[in-house]
């Protein structure tokens, strides 16, 4: 197949990212709803969430073997890998954001906000303070299909943060429909958020929002839409090396220059989810479709959080 199966330019940018001859490859299938990979350097492997399947997979780089991780996953949605190496989970049906601790164990990192249970935590990233930040929307509770249906006790969905020293979980973005994937500038200056609002009405919003970080790190100010997604909506995101931003989309990977230009796409045969740079020297974006987790070799590195 020709490079313009694989990729589409939509600004001279682009071009110089990828290898005209890497293709996409699909490295496994059988998920019912693919999401979250988060990549752990350490031993070579992927771990990602197949969330009506309620459980977690592991694709080992070093071999190509794919297993369960773990089943039950609390419906396990977004992933991450904090400044530690510890694994970072959203819980549908858990209801909660959990960590991984080295000896296996799972440890409740934010199950309720003001003594009420969250919705369904979504997707997570950890700041180099330490803090954890994480959206909950509802989708884990709007019906059984990604967790349990049940009414929300907080009645809104927000974006939180939790501190690294008390534990104390924090509303810091209160308005918006449906709070979705996240993630920091490479300065961590600025947070960028996306809205999926539109899955609850025509009306709502489909696009990717950025707001300025407060000097003490705790809080964000002045919005502003970074982007409106083209093709269905965004959902997860990772940043690379130079701040682009690679976000899922209905017809594969969009791929953002820091200044909001589209620039271009990874055709993926499925509705994306989420994707996350790896391999040894990050330039492998590992992406999550909708049944499938596939890996396509870029000429660009992916932003080390570690």
């Amino acid at each position: 197949m020709a490079a313009a199966d694989y990729y589409e330019i939509l600004d001279p940018r682009f071009a110089r990212l990828f290898n005209g001859n890497a293709q996409v490859e699909k490295l496994f299938t059988g998920c019912q709803w693919a999401e979250g990979p988060a990549w752990f350097a350490a031993g070579r492997y992927v771990v990602w969430s197949d969330i009506p399947n309620n459980r977690m997979l592991r694709y080992d780089e070093t071999d190509g073997n794919v297993s369960v991780f773990r089943q039950p996953s609390g419906n396990s949605n977004g992933n991450t890998v904090d400044r530690q190496g510890r694994l970072i989970t959203c819980e549908h049906s858990g209801r909660r954001v959990s960590r991984t601790e080295f000896d296996g164990s799972v440890t409740t990192i934010a199950a309720k906000w003001k003594g009420k249970r969250l919705n369904s935590p979504n997707d997570a990233v950890v700041k180099s303070d330490g803090s954890i930040w994480f959206t909950d929307p509802s989708y884990g509770i709007d019906t059984d299909y990604e967790g349990d249906r049940a009414e929300s006790e907080i009645g809104a969905c927000h974006v939180y943060r939790v501190d690294p020293g008390t534990g104390e979980v924090e509303a810091v973005i209160t308005d918006m429909v449906r709070p979705n994937g996240l993630a920091f500038s490479l300065d961590e200056s600025k947070l960028y958020v996306v809205d999926t609002g539109r899955t609850h009405g025509a009306q709502n919003p489909a696009h990717m929002r950025v707001f300025n970080v407060g000097k003490g790190g705790k809080k964000v100010s002045g919005e502003k839409v970074f982007a409106d997604c083209t093709a269905g909506l965004f959902d997860g995101f990772r940043l690379d090396e130079d701040g682009r931003i690679w976000t899922s989309a209905a017809d594969g990977i969009h791929c953002y220059d820091p200044d909001g230009t589209l620039i271009g796409k990874v055709k993926v045969p499925e509705v994306t989810a989420n994707c996350v740079f790896g391999g040894n020297k990050l330039n492998c974006l590992y992406i999550a479709g909708t049944t499938s987790l596939y890996m396509v070799r870029l000429m660009v590195n992916g932003a080390k959080t570690y």
